[in-house]
């Protein structure tokens, strides 16, 4: 049984990490999609995550296999939403999701999503808010399976997002 520790990561890691987001844009540029085309992101987005403290893995074992970015309150686009938010309080928000190519398919994201939903608790948040592009059909269907209500669109770098909310429920 594989035992996953989410944590933050940590500069020493930028290569394994940057690896992991190389393949993903790779990936999606395969599947035909426009999304992570333009430069971003890159190993300089990673490096300011890391020491903003906001870029964390999940490993397996030494091994990285996955990565994300968490930010509480932090996404100006979002309060530009066409759609509607379920809430307007505090939230946590993810972006820049990969997982290791040979970790695809064994629920890592969901797996990461579960933790970021946890540290969103922990801070006493929630509301956990997300995009991703329209044909991300991979990440639309996790959303929908892990009860996120899609809001509205949400634009970046010219791009138009699918943007998602859940509300979490507080512990008694």
């Amino acid at each position: 049984m594989t035992e996953y520790q989410f944590r933050k990561a940590q500069i020493s890691e930028i290569t394994p990490i940057w690896d992991i987001l190389q393949l993903a844009i790779q990936r999606r540029k395969e599947d035909g999609s426009n999304q992570w085309q333009d430069g971003y992101p890159n190993p300089n987005v990673v490096q300011k995550d890391i020491e903003k403290e906001e870029g964390f893995v999940l490993t397996d074992g030494e091994k990285i296999v996955g990565y994300c970015a968490i930010l509480i309150n932090d996404e100006p686009e979002y309060a530009k939403i066409e759609g509607q938010w379920l809430t307007n309080d505090d939230f946590v928000v993810f972006h820049r999701v990969a997982i290791s190519e040979e970790y695809l398919g064994k629920g890592c994201a969901q797996k990461m999503i579960g933790c970021i939903e946890d540290f969103a608790r922990h801070n006493n948040i929630y509301s956990i808010k997300a995009d991703t592009n329209f044909d991300n059909f991979a990440m639309i269907k996790i959303f929908e399976k892990l009860g996120y209500t899609f809001c509205g669109h949400v634009y970046f770098r010219g791009g138009q997002r699918k943007a998602y909310e859940k509300v979490l429920t507080r512990a008694l």
